[in-house]
């Protein structure tokens, strides 16, 4: 298949077998959804054909479905080939009313009632495109048990990692214009790519190959990404040991019957303090009696069901709405950049150039630093060429990666985020957990990606009912062991582990020293370790100079292409490096 250029697939060949849930992975731009068109028949393929057994019935669920020619969510859902009383059961097992109008459903109640006609019509086949974009954490559980007791096959594409290892089977991965097949879950993904980068890549190494996009998944491969991901484990450690003994010391000033707002010195650790708090829109009460304080460094992450008045409470505590009763108090010091569910900040008529450097020029400072705009924009996966493109052309995925990028370039003691991983794909949410951790300020975040809030927050504040808010702890599965169990009560269940494949028995007598082979190879890597970390300083130098791009836009890509190729090889050896470094100190313990 191809639009006319280079073919997004040779060759693609899989089956999708009846109880089977693939998980479809893959880089940006592999062509993902362009594959689920051709199931659907939407596509033709240039060559090769898809077959199907006679009677197959197909459904998938419309990224934006359209309800306005429909009076009822129910004649909505039992438009297809479903009786009235299956929609009606599936609209009611996805929380919602058969007789609502349809004009009054909010985008996530929307995205319900197409799931509930898709599944009352108990297809033989389900396509599920970014299924959970715009669901709470509630329904996304609802939907995966609904999975799990779906009979016929799911081809499934998400960014929510935590919901494909839950309803995963096989994995489909979408690499290279090819597809590979593992008979293993999404959860077991990271073990099996790796194993297949490591051979490519010796293979790759013989050809002289350069390692590239196409040869790494989620930008810079499943190896590194592992390796990022133990990081950030470590790193987020830290703050929630650092977060808790804060809080521990400032426990003591709650005890008391006022407490006093610092000033001087002691008050630039203060971000806002809230006493007594209640908020409510007639019978609906969004904050009931809440006191909370927030201190520099906190990264808080807000839980709970749509409509629980989470967005309500971000715009309480910024001061953009006033309470019915209580304070608020913030730091007039602290600069605050909010980034909403709206995207409202975007001009149509700036360029990428323009959005990026509002004040003009060809640099951005970001987290202290300054960088090249082209640089920078690069680390967001735009390209040079895109820079001069108006923000109008970018499509709806590459707009949420400028409105992201644009968030950190600008200062920020206190950083909102409200629903930033919606419809952003893996890549970009893999950099968005780098940039996070980096960020040294204070942190408010809304989310429904389980996987994302645990490995980027310290605390949460989960809505409970009835403008109640429990504060916990850790990530979002730490706050499920401390909520009181009525709670956090879960339709899903959990995620099935995949045993560990046993260990072959050998025979041969076990080494007592390193091999001449790894003994020359690790004089190699100490010797070569050195040499890439001077080349990669020498090339940072180079990119440093904030008029390079200007003047020769093709050295700055070589330079950058230069300086990614040499950061893999570092990251390579240094690996191979500590690997027989352990074989070694494994033996001399011996």
């Amino acid at each position: 298949m191809s639009f006319g250029g280079e073919p997004l697939f040779e060759s693609v060949g899989f089956a999708l077998s009846r109880g089977e849930r693939a998980a479809l992975v893959g880089r940006n731009g592999a062509g993902k959804s362009t594959l689920m068109k051709l199931v659907t028949g939407a596509h033709l393929p240039d060559t090769g054909e898809v077959w199907f057994q006679p009677g197959t019935s197909v459904a998938k669920i419309a990224q934006e479905p359209d309800l306005s020619a429909f009076s009822t969510v129910q004649d909505f859902a039992s438009a297809g080939s479903a009786e009235t009383w299956e929609a009606d059961a599936e609209l009611e097992r996805f929380g919602l009313e058969p007789y609502a109008d349809p004009v009054t459903l909010s985008g996530g109640q929307i995205r319900r009632a197409a799931l509930a006609r898709a599944f009352a019509e108990s297809p033989d086949i389900i396509l599920l495109d970014e299924p959970t974009n715009h669901l709470d954490i509630e329904m996304i559980e609802t939907l995966e048990a609904r999975l799990l007791r779906f009979r016929g096959a799911a081809l499934i594409v998400s960014h929510d990692r935590q919901f494909l290892e839950r309803v995963s089977t096989t994995t489909l991965w979408l690499r290279n214009r090819q597809i590979m097949k593992s008979s293993t879950g999404f959860a077991g993904f990271d073990d099996w790519a790796e194993k297949i980068e490591a051979a490519d890549e010796k293979q790759l190494a013989k050809l002289q190959t350069k390692l590239k996009a196409e040869q790494h998944w989620l930008a810079r491969g499943v190896t590194g990404r592992r390796r990022r991901n133990m990081g950030r484990l470590a790193k987020l450690k830290e703050m929630r040991t650092e977060q808790a003994r804060q809080r521990s010391a400032i426990a003591s000033g709650y005890a008391s019957a006022e407490v006093a707002v610092e000033t001087g010195g002691s008050q630039a650790r203060k971000i806002l303090e809230a006493r007594n708090l209640q908020k409510a829109y007639d019978d609906l009460q969004i904050v009931q009696d809440l006191s909370l304080r927030i201190v520099r460094g906190d990264r808080i992450g807000l839980i709970g069901p749509n409509g629980a008045g989470k967005t309500t409470l971000i715009k309480l505590l910024l001061g953009e709405i006033a309470p019915d009763a209580g304070s608020v108090k913030r730091n007039p010091s602290v600069k605050v950049s909010y980034l909403d569910q709206a995207r409202i900040r975007l001009n149509p008529e700036d360029t990428l150039w323009e959005a990026l450097t509002p004040a003009g020029g060809d640099s951005v400072t970001v987290l202290g630093r300054s960088r090249h705009v082209a640089s920078y924009a690069a680390d967001f996966l735009f390209g040079p060429e895109q820079l001069r493109q108006p923000v109008s052309a970018l499509s709806g995925g590459e707009r949420n990666r400028l409105t992201l990028a644009m968030a950190f370039t600008q200062p920020a003691d206190l950083l909102v985020l409200d629903e930033p991983t919606n419809d952003l794909d893996m890549q970009t949410l893999e950099l968005l957990e780098d940039l996070l951790l980096s960020y040294e300020g204070t942190l408010l975040l809304v989310s429904h990606d389980r996987a994302f809030l645990d490995a980027t927050v310290t605390s949460c504040m989960v809505a409970t009912g009835n403008g109640t808010w429990i504060e916990t702890a850790g990530g979002w599965s730490d706050s499920q062991s401390q909520l009181p169990k009525r709670n956090r009560e879960s339709t899903a269940p959990k995620a099935a582990k995949t045993p560990p494949a046993p260990r072959e028995k050998s025979s041969a007598a076990p080494a007592k020293k390193l091999s001449y082979k790894d003994t020359h190879r690790l004089q190699e890597l100490e010797k070569r370790l050195p040499e890439l970390t001077a080349e990669i300083g020498a090339l940072e130098q180079k990119l440093a100079d904030p008029d390079l791009y200007q003047q020769d836009a093709t050295a700055f890509t070589t330079f950058s292409q230069d300086l990614a190729e040499r950061r893999d090889q570092l990251e390579a050896a240094e690996t191979e490096w500590l690997d027989i470094e352990a074989r070694r100190e494994a033996l001399d313990s011996n």
